[in-house]
């Protein structure tokens, strides 16, 4: 039997050592085409030895002339730059993983559907700000997609053999993250560690922080919109602090199904490369006790202001998304560095969607992905402008 041939796209992350750990015990059936990373030259390279990999790209210019010198297999190509795929792909290879974080993913994520029959995609931002170009772009490469977020791949597996007309609502959980239950006057002076500490996931610092405003739902939201082509007032958030349920799925027929699993990216990820395959990986047996627990409930919108983004939105795609996520993107990165105080990410926030000079992006329709990423640039430096001018 052929082997399988994958790329990973962001393979020193979760997403990605996730993925070359179930990869591992399967290796006799992988061949690994092509790794990528940022910086994390040693986890690269030490990824490349254990997985034969003769393609490695990694972005941060240091760390690429570090890397060069300590890598003594001449057969190994290092690149440092995502401008290579016609080099690393002679032909389409079966999965890309794409699981870059943050805007940085967007171009490399568009430009290798051609060169894949399936590509399993993390990165939020390529979802949000510019999914109608990517259908396009799988639609003409006949490029098989699966979302790889818990939530959206629940919703991907509980949506099969539902037509949109038989949906009445989808609800997506949120576990309300480390600042659920604290007192809401003490949120004003929350410290960095605190914020960072997740009940239930181990992540990165940029998606903790996201996940304790609550601006990740928000996200989620936009991304199961468009996705699986829903408008927004057929999807809710609800609290659900276990992070054991991950998707509800109500049909008009009055069926409601629950879409639930172990509180780890293995799953989704594991099926994103072997869905309707026999393989099988190991889980815990049903949790009954969660089950009994599930302890649903409204999202609090004075604890989690940020769910008020949404009456911002309208069905309609446009370049706005890119404002949101640019500009939480940068107030985060302030908060992390202690220029601002936690509530001020969502103050902040606020008040720079509500200027005209945003605003009138909600009426331009994303066109291609060098628009979207001109647009980040420029809304960094006006958020930086405004911040430290205030």
């Amino acid at each position: 039997m052929l082997k399988k041939k994958i790329a990973i796209l962001g393979s020193t992350g979760s997403i990605g050592k996730n993925l070359l750990n179930i990869i591992a015990k399967d290796k006799k059936n992988f061949e690994v085409i092509l790794l990528t990373a940022n910086k994390n030259y040693r986890e690269l390279l030490k990824q490349s030895k254990i997985f034969k990999v003769k393609n490695l790209i990694i972005k941060n210019k240091i760390s690429f002339k570090i890397i060069k010198k300590l890598n003594k297999d001449k057969s190994i190509n290092i690149f440092n730059n995502y401008n290579c795929f016609n080099k690393v792909f002679k032909k389409k290879v079966d999965y890309i993983m794409s699981s870059i974080i943050g805007l940085d993913g967007l171009e490399p994520t568009f430009n290798s559907i051609k060169y894949t029959k399936k590509i399993a995609i993390a990165n939020k931002e390529s979802l949000i700000c510019a999914w109608e170009i990517i259908k396009k772009e799988l639609k003409k490469n006949k490029t098989e997609f699966v979302p790889v977020d818990s939530e959206h791949f629940s919703l991907w597996y509980g949506l099969k053999n539902l037509t949109k007309k038989n949906i009445d609502k989808i609800y997506i959980t949120a576990s309300g993250g480390p600042f659920l239950n604290i007192p809401k006057q003490k949120l004003e002076n929350v410290k960095i560690k605190e914020a960072l500490n997740h009940p239930n996931w181990k992540m990165g610092e940029k998606i903790s922080i996201d996940s304790a405003t609550m601006i990740n739902k928000i996200y989620e939201v936009i991304e199961a919109k468009n996705i699986f082509d829903i408008p927004y007032n057929k999807i809710k958030i609800i609290i659900h602090p276990k992070s054991y349920v991950h998707a509800i799925i109500k049909s008009k027929n009055g069926m409601i199904k629950i879409i639930a699993h172990d509180t780890t990216m293995k799953v989704p990820i594991f099926n994103t490369l072997f869905f309707n395959s026999s393989k099988s990986i190991k889980s815990r047996p049903l949790d009954i006790k969660v089950l009994n627990n599930l302890n649903l409930n409204e999202v609090d919108q004075s604890r989690y202001p940020m769910i008020k983004i949404l009456s911002f939105l309208s069905d309609q795609h446009s370049l706005y998304d890119t404002v949101i996520v640019t500009t939480n993107d940068v107030l985060v990165d302030l908060f992390l560095n202690k220029v601002i105080k936690f509530t001020q990410i969502q103050k902040k926030l606020f008040s720079i969607l509500k200027k005209r000079e945003f605003l009138k992006y909600k009426k331009v329709f994303p066109k291609n992905i060098k628009q979207i990423l001109e647009l980040n640039k420029y809304v960094r430096l006006k958020v930086l402008e405004k911040v430290y001018k205030s």
